[in-house]
């Protein structure tokens, strides 16, 4: 169980602070149900009340400095992501960033990375879509890695270009 003061990283939502675990007296909610109040770091000014029990959404500590350091390291044995049918592309991202795994978000952004690099070679723009989920994946990554090491989010993003590319 996740206690006050944990930070979290909450399904599509990224990285939350666990405010308070209780019990809630609001419209809507069980009031016999422990929530956690979760408030996400990207999104300061929204509020998650999530059951203690809920089982619909994935939900993981932070990573820890090791943790992050190793897989850092270790992001060129990282495979990129391959997209097997383009009809699902955006149902594919949505379920890499929900389920919360950071090596799943480092190879989807191997391959967003690299897609934007062979259409620019062709010409092409990168597509709206591919822009959208690069920023969000970028975002939730770099968030947590902010956490992990204890530094800004920006220090994080350029060492995330860095070793992607």
């Amino acid at each position: 169980m996740y206690q006050k003061g944990d930070y979290v990283v909450y399904g599509s939502d990224g990285t939350c602070l666990v405010s308070d675990v209780t019990m809630l007296d609001i419209p809507g909610c069980d009031s016999k149900r422990e929530y956690y109040i979760l408030h996400p770091v990207i999104s300061k000014r929204s509020v998650i009340y999530s059951p203690v029990d809920n089982q619909k959404v994935k939900m993981r500590f932070v990573m820890n400095r090791d943790e992050a350091e190793k897989i850092l390291s270790g992001i060129g044995d990282i495979p990129t992501m391959k997209v097997e049918n383009e009809k699902f592309r955006e149902e594919q991202y949505r379920a890499v960033i929900r389920n919360t795994d950071f090596r799943d978000w480092i190879c989807m952004m191997k391959m967003l990375v690299s897609r934007r690099r062979i259409r620019a070679s062709q010409g092409r723009k990168f597509t709206s879509l591919d822009e959208k989920y690069l920023r969000e994946v970028g975002d939730i990554a770099s968030c947590e890695l902010s956490i992990a090491f204890g530094v800004d989010r920006g220090v994080v993003e350029e060492k995330l270009r860095e070793l992607i590319g």
